[in-house]
């Protein structure tokens, strides 16, 4: 999670005027009491109000101090991992995937209009603690992203004539 940390934080360091305040307003728009922390019930409830998945234990996980509440830079983790699309949860034991995770290929690579992957944790790989498709090839989630870089170098470069 330490990770995700280090990336939220240079990903809000990086973000215009413009997204840091969006980020202040999902932060204050969370916070219902409007005490400068965000307990669970205000978690739970801000996220069903738009159809989000709620994860308890991505609650915890962002609570690094444990108080168990979330201040301003806990939440932008939540923020980070809500707009980069890294709010990715095992599709076995239903917990966040923090670090290194698995991620059926096919699925991964399908050519149809469908975003859905299917992910699974470590443990639940390593223990074989899932049904998906039988046959399917399942890789950690960098050597997807390696994998992918792959057909986008070997693509053909179009030249634009601009001189018709």
């Amino acid at each position: 999670m330490e990770e995700i940390r280090r990336a939220a934080g240079a990903y809000y360091e990086n973000l215009p005027d413009e997204e840091k305040r969006n980020a202040r307003f999902s932060f204050n728009e969370m916070d219902k009491n409007k005490d400068g922390k965000i307990n669970l019930d205000e978690y739970v409830e801000y996220l069903k109000k738009d159809n989000n998945t709620v994860l308890p234990s991505l609650f915890t996980a962002l609570d690094k101090d444990g108080n168990g509440t979330l201040d301003f830079d806990e939440a932008i983790v939540l923020y980070y991992t809500m707009q980069s699309g890294r709010a990715i949860i095992c599709q076995s034991c239903k917990t966040f995937l923090a670090g290194a995770y698995f991620t059926c290929s096919q699925c991964f690579f399908n050519d149809d209009d469908s975003v859905s992957t299917f992910d699974v944790c470590c443990d639940c790989y390593g223990g074989k603690k899932f049904r998906h498709n039988d046959g399917h090839i399942f890789c950690d989630n960098y050597t997807l992203l390696r994998q992918s870089r792959s057909p986008i170098q070997a693509a053909p470069i179009k030249v634009i004539n601009f001189r018709n």
